[in-house]
């Protein structure tokens, strides 16, 4: 078991943790779960043993292996296949042993030790299982010899994933797995994790992979741990009704309580029977039941209503999108209405960041028709946007330049989005990137935009933060765009959905759960397919061995007899000649034959050996 047994540890003069205790029995998949700061990441610094506690200590069963996968990497040169299998550190160093061992011409006991330790290592397997994972997590088989420099920023992230993934391990400590990994990543994720048989100690934000990876959660608050059973949705019921007990008489929390209750009520009431109105519905009745846990968020997020919309906002008729001579989406005619929500869904590449930023204006179609209402303006969130910001401007003027308001006003504006106290006039350099994300949000939402196209708006955020963005967008009175992995903000966002598909753009009339059972039973398909190609690659790799094994022993035991043949026929001719009585016996002319008939059964009884021992290193060969 892991086990923190009154853990103390102090950074500068805040306070991380301060007599934590918990345990986490062997084969426990549990979640770490709390707001920014509270100690997350550090505590698998020191299970990692990267830290010391000021105090206390954190105990990791002896031998255990661990793989830690970071945020944070280095920079390699490797290519992308190359650098995943390193991720298993022990199979390299046999690698390592194997190649020394042949160069120095070790004994074969030795060579044979070391390939039965590389075999039961998963050696022969471990190039596929690499390609695997990669593949899993949308890498395409292109970019495997693609260096692991070359990739950007999320994609590297990606690598690093992976490369944990390969490790083998009791321990896995996964920190933000899925900041980076797109909807069928994610999906791909869970499943590879189902399969995990060791424990596994995980820091995410997203709600539902939580409940699909997670059977238990470690709550960190204020210094101290507790553990919970179940994934986070148990979690999230079982904290609310202990702050419900805790502040049953507390007038602001039931005030507010009440007006998220009702504002699920009138959303029932006009719910249509669309399957993905009903599933936000399902989601919204959930705020009812963990309202309590809401409001003790520090967050009070909204973005301003437009005061004009068109109808519609944007149409396409024949739309035809992509760059260059290459077109990425064709055959689009749709429309969006005031106050459409809107979802996108579709695998890496299948072009969802190019529909988007047509919608934006950033993208001019290749062909078709495309209209704009003279009131549609758009407010645009894409990760990108981060890095526009003014690293040495702080929150507070990033907001006052770009709105004209009170000080006051702003730092209101800015508190609601979680910053406050001195955050606001922190330089932007020194912002996470939920901190970043968090500005840039609060920076759209006073514009008063007819739609919001949002491209992964939830990366970085904390949990309390995708709640409070979810809420955001339930009161919000335009029209919604978004493309998200986070399936619960999905799900509580959109009553409509749009799936691109081999370049095209179809209603998908299913939920986002459907959806991801779909890309389930894709990859599930996908992965026995190649399976299946391996092993009859495998089968006739095996038989085309076995074919040169039979050919190199028929031209080895030929080759044999060649040389038995014409050695015993020189042996018996040089016996003869060897002998006084022929010199005086034969004519001149049947012995000068006999010496020449010698000298050619020499030259090709040479001529066999070499063949023999050709024959014999081509069997060698034949059996590796």
């Amino acid at each position: 078991m892991i086990r923190a047994d009154a853990v103390y540890f102090k950074r500068g003069e805040q306070t991380i943790f301060e007599k934590m205790n918990f345990v986490v029995h062997a084969g426990q998949r549990v979640g770490i779960v709390g707001r920014n700061g509270v100690g997350k990441s550090t505590l698998f610094e020191m299970i990692c043993r990267r830290i010391e506690p000021d105090d206390g200590d954190v105990d990791v069963p002896e031998g255990w292996r661990i793989s830690h996968m970071r945020q944070e990497l280095g920079a390699s040169e490797r290519p992308a296949l190359e650098f995943v299998l390193d991720g298993h550190g022990e199979l390299r160093r046999v690698e390592a042993e194997i190649a020394r061992a042949e160069q120095a011409g070790a004994p074969g006991e030795t060579l044979a030790e070391l390939h039965g330790r590389y075999d039961d290592l998963g050696g022969h397997e471990a190039q596929a299982r690499a390609a695997t994972i990669l593949h899993g997590l949308g890498f395409s088989s292109e970019e495997f010899s693609k260096p692991f420099d070359a990739f950007s920023g999320g994609w590297r992230i990606r690598l690093g994933l992976a490369q944990s993934l390969m490790r083998p391990a009791e321990l896995l400590l996964l920190d933000e797995p899925t900041n980076h990994l797109d909807l069928e990543a994610t999906v791909w994720l869970e499943q590879y994790l189902a399969r995990h048989d060791g424990t596994i100690l995980v820091i995410a934000h997203d709600r539902r992979f939580l409940d699909t990876v997670t059977d238990h959660t470690l709550h960190l608050i204020k210094g101290t741990a507790q553990v919970y059973r179940g994934g986070y949705s148990q979690f999230e019921r079982t904290r609310a009704e202990a702050l419900e007990r805790e502040s049953k008489t507390a007038a602001k929390r039931a005030v507010e309580i009440d007006h998220i209750q009702s504002f699920v009520q009138r959303f029932r009431a006009k719910a249509s029977k669309a399957r993905q109105v009903q599933s936000r519905l399902k989601v919204l009745e959930r705020l009812k039941d963990v309202a309590p846990m809401l409001v003790d968020s520090p967050y009070r997020a909204r973005f301003e209503d437009p005061d004009k919309v068109s109808n519609p906002l944007i149409s396409f008729r024949d739309l035809s999108l992509g760059y260059g001579d290459n077109a990425v989406l064709t055959g689009l005619s749709q429309s969006i209405a005031p106050g459409a929500r809107i979802g996108v869904l579709g695998v890496n590449g299948a072009g969802k960041s190019t529909l988007l930023k047509c919608i934006v204006g950033n993208l001019t179609p290749l062909g078709g028709e495309l209209t704009r209402g003279p009131h549609s303006d758009v407010a645009y969130f894409s990760q990108h946007q981060m890095e526009t910001l003014t690293a040495e401007q702080t929150p507070l003027q990033h907001i006052l330049a770009a709105q004209e308001m009170s000080e006051q006003s702003a730092r209101d504006l800015l508190g609601g989005w979680g910053f406050d106290g001195n955050l606001v006039t922190r330089p932007v350099r020194t912002l996470s990137g939920g901190e970043k994300a968090r500005l840039v949000l609060a920076l759209i939402a006073r514009t008063k935009p007819a739609m919001l196209v949002l491209d992964e708006p939830t990366n970085h955020l904390d949990i309390d933060m995708r709640e409070a963005l979810s809420l955001a967008l339930q009161t919000y009175a335009g029209a919604v765009v978004l493309v998200a992995h986070d399936r619960e903000l999905l799900d509580a966002t959109c009553d409509e959905l749009w799936l691109l598909r081999d370049g095209l753009l179809h209603r998908f009339r299913e939920s986002v759960d459907a959806y991801a059972r779909m890309q389930q039973t894709e990859q599930r398909q996908a992965s026995e397919a190649a399976t299946a190609g391996s092993k009859k690659a495998d089968r006739q790799a095996r038989a085309e061995q076995r074919r040169r094994q039979a050919d190199a022993r028929k031209h080895l035991k030929s080759a044999e007899q060649a040389m038995n043949t014409l050695a015993a026929e020189l042996e018996a001719l040089e016996t003869q000649l060897a002998n006084p009585d022929t010199f005086a016996t034969l004519p001149p002319d049947e012995l000068s034959a006999s010496l020449a008939k010698a000298g050619k059964l020499r030259r090709q009884l040479e001529a066999a050996e070499e063949a023999w021992l050709a024959a014999a290193e081509a069997m060698e060969a034949s059996d590796d």
